[in-house]
């Protein structure tokens, strides 16, 4: 049980890389926050795994909404250790000339400011406990963009610098933080990311660019998150570890 007696939280928790994280962590002995937009499906998934998680429905753009995620944390377990601000959209693939004013605010306030949001709330409660660990989900389009995702592309490459300057500034208080980049994976997400529908021969063409042959997984990005978060890691602070099979060689 690599995490028993740590609490976590994890935002975007109730589907994809977030749900496969939430599983993780509780397996491996974890008292969980689901934090998802989508309160009904983090209600689910946390009476599914039992009574060491519990849901709350989070818009990770509102203060008001990351405190009370923070809160839960404190009044349900009595503390927290880990906090994953895995929650992210994306604009579906296209020219960035069209993307539009409102899905470019969108984008940024989720997988920006949120993590912002997110700091400010919970870092007072991981100096309570002795420190503690922050992991950022950003992507392979932070390290190696490519055309039709611009936008999002900017705002992942905007965690991958938050986090090396976060885990530089929250060293002194036993925090560290650090990064995951995905590939593209198969979440709900998937079609957005390949602005094609999902088949076989449009899968061929993004895998063709992954050495490995795959895209990645729940699981992948899972383990990743539970290394981060595992003591063994304790003299790692910002890295931003590339969960890619190989597609930024």
């Amino acid at each position: 049980m690599r995490l028993a007696g740590k609490i976590a939280i994890v935002t975007g928790g109730a589907s994809g890389f977030g749900r496969g994280i939430v599983e993780r962590y509780a397996a491996e002995g974890a008292q969980v926050v689901i934090a998802d937009l989508n309160g009904d499906a983090a209600a689910a998934l946390a009476k599914d795994i039992g009574n060491t998680t519990v849901a709350i429905t989070t818009d990770v753009t509102k203060r008001a909404d990351v405190d009370a995620m923070v809160a839960k944390a404190i009044s349900q377990f009595g503390g927290l250790d880990i906090l994953v601000n895995n929650a992210g959209i994306t604009h579906k693939n296209q020219s960035l000339m069209t993307v539009t004013e409102a899905e470019f605010d969108s984008i940024y306030a989720v997988n920006v400011k949120a993590i912002y949001l997110a700091t400010l709330s919970a870092v007072p409660e991981l100096e309570k406990r002795g420190g503690g660990v922050i992991i950022n989900t950003a992507s392979t389009a932070g390290l190696r963009p490519r055309p039709g995702l611009t936008w999002y592309n900017g705002s992942k490459g905007a965690v991958i610098t938050l986090t090396k300057s976060m885990a530089a500034e929250l060293a002194a208080k036993n925090i560290r933080v650090n990064a995951i980049n995905p590939v593209i994976g198969e979440t709900g997400m998937l079609e957005d990311f390949m602005g094609m529908p999902d088949t076989p021969d449009n899968r061929a063409k993004f895998v063709g660019g992954i050495p490995l042959g795959r895209m990645s997984k729940p699981s992948d990005i899972a383990n990743a998150a539970l290394f981060l978060a595992d003591p063994a890691s304790a003299f790692i602070t910002g890295v931003a570890i590339e969960v890619d099979g190989g597609r930024c060689i």
